[in-house]
This record gives structure tokens, sequence and C-alpha cells, in this order.
């Protein structure tokens, strides 16, 4: 027998058995997104406290209730920077999800030249963008959106495969950006190394308008002690010679309110400015209340760091769990591999090719929802149909036990099926 072989110790009819026994059970638990549970958000309940009817004013005095303050309040920006890794000077405030920013600045390199460029985006016959893979479905989509061409990438474990990348983007200048999730990558849960992130900021790109959308959006979703730490994408391409390549995003949705958070966009000043020029034909402010509310919860840096431990608290016996069942239900059997993240929102499993959807569609009819397979990758097509993303932060720890012992059962019985 060799390493690739299944071996399965438990017959066909018994694994059946017992999944036949969990579907008369009725089930219905969902594991298909990252969505913060009910005891996270209760972490942030003082957030809706912290202004009232007398207490409404910024720390200069500004009246947060009125029109105004387009880059958002200084102590704002000066919070959000320290999750982006970026200068306060250069961070916008926006709305209530980086989701928005994300999309937005894609429609505006479509509509208006970058700085570096005399032709927007969409003037070109073809735009291509790079898309690492597995990666975040709502990425792919809001490109698919624009009508551009995907071109997938290779995750290495410590972020997209530089050498694809490299050769890419060298001598086609209808490659215009690419999207990197640098901290606990969704849903692989790697992060950029100082190699990754280097090469990224330095390399050769024939299009002078080449974007890096950098969603940090786990920046500090550390699980434990032990992290991932990546560095500053603005200070590399500073330092590269490319100061305006890297567009960067955050928000505190999974930190505070995920439906009533607070978002922000970092960049180098020509960047700001150009994003203000359109920005102030679109708003005349953000949500400054929502501002000062985030400040005076979080404070700073060393807030930040605080809240997000009763985060880990609740998160890592979750994934704990997950982990546990996936190694006691599959270690060995060769049918299954998958990640164990220091921090983010997601494990992903890769089942053998061609297995992904069954596997879903049985947990599906057992009352496991799971995000659907292929969604991350572009067009919602996994070429092996093989990887599953698994989120783990929203049900409780009994139920997230049962729905991990159902994909692995589910796993298991894919492939017996298939015999």
């Amino acid at each position: 027998m060799t390493s690739n072989t299944p071996n399965l110790t438990e017959s066909h009819s018994a694994i059946r058995a017992r999944y036949d026994a969990i579907v008369a059970r009725g089930l219905k638990l969902d594991m298909t997104r990252g969505k913060p549970a009910p005891e996270q958000l209760d972490l942030a309940a003082g957030l809706l406290e912290t202004v009232n009817s007398h207490d409404f004013k910024a720390a200069d005095g500004t009246d947060t209730r009125n029109y105004g303050g387009l880059e958002g309040l200084p102590e704002a920006r000066a919070l959000m920077a320290t999750i982006l890794n970026a200068p306060a000077a250069d961070v916008l405030i926006g709305g209530n999800a980086s989701l928005q920013l994300m999309f937005d600045a894609m429609v505006r390199c479509h509509l208006f030249p970058l700085p570096g460029s005399t032709a927007a985006w969409g003037k070109a016959d073809t735009v291509r963008f790079l898309c690492p893979v597995p990666g975040y479905d709502r990425h792919f989509a809001i490109t698919e959106h624009l009508g551009y061409e995907m071109v997938t990438v290779p995750m290495t474990g410590h972020g997209p495969d530089m050498d694809v990348i490299e050769a890419l983007v060298a001598n086609d200048a209808s490659v215009k950006g690419i999207w990197v999730i640098p901290t606990y990558n969704n849903p692989t849960g790697e992060s950029v190394n100082a190699e990754t992130a280097g090469r990224l900021a330095a390399m050769k790109t024939a299009a002078p308008d080449f974007r890096i959308f950098w969603d940090d959006a786990y920046a500090v979703h550390h699980l434990g002690d032990d992290r991932d730490i990546v560095p500053s994408i603005l200070e590399l391409c500073r330092a590269a010679g490319n100061p305006d390549r890297a567009f960067v995003f955050g928000s505190t949705s999974k930190i505070t309110h995920a439906g009533a958070g607070l978002s922000a966009f970092a960049s180098s000043p020509a960047n700001i400015a150009w994003t203000k020029n359109t920005l102030s034909k679109q708003t005349i402010g953000p949500d400054k209340i929502s501002q000062i509310r985030h400040v005076r919860l979080l404070k700073d840096a060393a807030g930040i760091e605080a809240h997000m431990a009763k985060h880990a608290a609740i998160l890592k016996p979750k994934f704990d769990v997950v982990l546990e069942v996936l190694g006691a239900e599959l270690d060995g059997t060769h049918l299954a591999t998958w990640t164990s993240p220091k921090g983010g929102y997601f494990i992903s499993l890769d089942t053998k090719p061609g297995f992904a959807r069954r596997v879903v569609a049985l947990a599906d009819a057992a009352g496991v929802k799971l995000t659907a397979a292929g969604a991350t990758y572009p067009h919602g097509k996994d070429p092996r149909d093989s990887n599953i993303r698994l989120a783990p932060s929203y049900p409780g720890l009994g139920d997230l036990r049962l729905a991990t012992e159902v994909v692995a059962l589910c796993v298991k019985l894919a492939w017996l099926e298939e015999q």
C-alpha cells in the first residue's frame, strides 16, 4: 500500500450506518461563512454605549453628527493605521465594510486613469487580474463583475507563487493587478512571508499602473502567541521605488460588530489624492459617530491587542475541535489533507481530486451547510474539485464537533461510493 492509497479501518456499511443515523436527526448546522458568533459580537457591546446625546464630539471638537471629514477623524485614522501598518496620514476611513472599499477602488481603476497611467483600465481591450487560489470568492466576484479575465496563481504556503507571478507581469501590460490576503489567507490560513512581500513590491511589471489589492482582513486575528507577522507592503513598495503599487484594505468587521464596523484604505499620497478626487463627488463624508465609537472602545494598538485576545479565547477552542475531529476521523486514511492555521477564520480541506462537490452534497443532505465546492476559485470552478472551505467561527462547540464529524464521514462515503 502506497502513501496515497486510501486506508479505511471501517467498513462501507459501518460508515453508511453512522451517516444515516445523523441524517435521521434532522440537523440544521451552518459552516458556510466566517461569521462571528454572538459571543464575539457581545465583546463589543460597549460600542453602543460610548456615545450619547451629550457626548458626541471628537477630540478636536468636531461635531460627529454633522457633514464633513472626508478622510475620517484624525483619531480614527490613527487607530486604523495600527491595523493596516501604515502612516495615519495615508489612511482614509470608509463605511462599515472593506469589501465596499475594494469594489469602489476597482471601479475607480476601471473608470479613471491611475497615477502613472494615461488611460483607465476600462479603456483596454483586455484586462487580466491575478487571483491566487484557493482564495476569497468575493474578490473573484468583483473581478468577474467588471468583465476582467482572471488568471489563477497557486499558493505556496508562504503566499502566492512568485515565480509564476513575476513571469506573468513582466511582459504583459494587460495584467493590471493581483488580489492578496497577506495574513491568514482565506481559506488556507497561510501568510505572506518577507521574501514574497519583497518580491511583490520590487518585481518588474509591464503595466505602469499595476496595483496590489492587499486585503489585510485578518491582520490582528491571531489564535495565540505563535503568530504570523507580515511586513508593511507600503514600506516595501516605497523602498523598491514603486510607492504607488499597493492598495491596503482592512476593517473591524470581525473585531467589533460585523454589520456596523469601521473600514479603512491606505496607500501612497498620490493614490490617496487620486481616491479623494472621486470620493469627494461620491460622499460628503463617512459616519463619524461610528468612528468615535470605535476609537473610544478600542483606544489604540494595546486596546486592539487586548480585545483580540478575547476573540482568540472564543475562537481557538473551535479551531481545536475541528482539527481534533478531522485528525481522529481522517488521519492515515489518505483521503484528505487540511490546514492548521495560526489565525484567521478558516480551515482549508482538500479531498482527493473529484470528490469535493459530492462531499458538500452529502453534508447538505445530512443537515450541514458548507461553502459550495469551487467557491474558492474564479467562476466557482475548482479544476481539481478538491477544495472545501470550513468556517468554524459561528457554531457552538458541540454543534461544531458534530458538523465536523459529518464532513469527515462524507469524505469517506464519497470515496467509497466510487469504489
